[in-house]
């Protein structure tokens, strides 16, 4: 940053330099060759007044620890700047010797002092041009910065709002996943009571299962009963019999 300062530092001699040659020769001059130079300095000027501005804004750029240097040159050649226009205004309307002796006569006197006091008007008015320039100017700038600044605060408010609208349903999930977690918790809960309520049951049947078995006394077992022999014949059967066997027998007799 110092660097492109002193560029223009170099610059910025070397124009100041020729101005304060041209605008001393212009009072000696008169006619178109003076018409030509005025506005040959008056282009200076211009050029001269841009390097200033340069020059103000890689002061803004340099550390603040080195700035107040920077602005001390500054504004020693704002006014050698300031001095070199009073002195191109002077200018002019100024004559060399000759030529004011040629032109006034006797007069010469008055009419110099009557050219330093429109001089002097014509500075006064031109500073309150300047200034109403830089308060028109700071009015636009600090417009624009109003602007800016209504912008962002309507860019702020809409980023708000989509904040809030954001919240508003992350809220609504979160009422939604606390419902689903607590009907999977009371799940989890009833299951655990189930798994609980099976297990004791299955305890209680080998608890009595081993009690039945280990002690209680075995039943009472019975030796097996002997076959029942048949019973004996009956008178009737008996006689049956008999009949039967005579007549067989007179059946082979014949």
């Amino acid at each position: 940053m110092s660097s492109d300062f002193e560029t223009y530092e170099q610059d910025f001699g070397t124009l100041t330099a020729d101005l304060t040659n041209k605008i001393g020769r212009i009072p000696k001059l008169s006619g178109e060759e003076k018409t030509q130079l005025v506005l040959n300095v008056d282009k200076q000027l211009e050029e001269v007044r841009e390097l200033l501005e340069q020059m103000d804004l890689e002061v803004r750029e340099i550390p603040i620890q080195s700035r107040a240097m920077y602005n001390s040159r500054l504004k020693s050649y704002k006014q050698e700047v300031e001095k070199l226009e009073k002195d191109f205004k002077r200018s002019r309307i100024a004559y060399s010797d000759e030529v004011r002796n040629e032109l006034l006569g006797d007069d010469a006197g008055s009419s110099e002092h009557q050219r330093a006091h429109l001089l002097d008007n014509t500075e006064r008015l031109e500073r309150s041009s300047r200034r109403l320039e830089a308060g028109y100017q700071i009015a636009v700038e600090t417009e624009q910065v109003g602007q800016e600044i209504l912008s962002n605060l309507h860019s702020d408010r809409e980023k708000i709002q989509r904040s809030r609208e954001r919240l508003r349903e992350t809220d609504a999930n979160l009422g939604k996943s606390s419902r689903i977690l607590t009907g999977m918790l009371r799940r989890i809960i009833q299951n655990r009571v189930l798994v609980f309520i099976l297990g004791a049951i299955i305890v209680l049947i080998i608890i009595l299962a081993i009690y039945f078995n280990l002690v209680l006394p075995p039943p009472a077992t019975f030796p097996p009963s002997p076959p029942l022999s048949p019973p004996p014949p009956s008178a009737c059967q008996m006689r049956g019999a008999v009949e039967g066997s005579v007549a067989a027998a007179s059946y082979l007799k014949l």
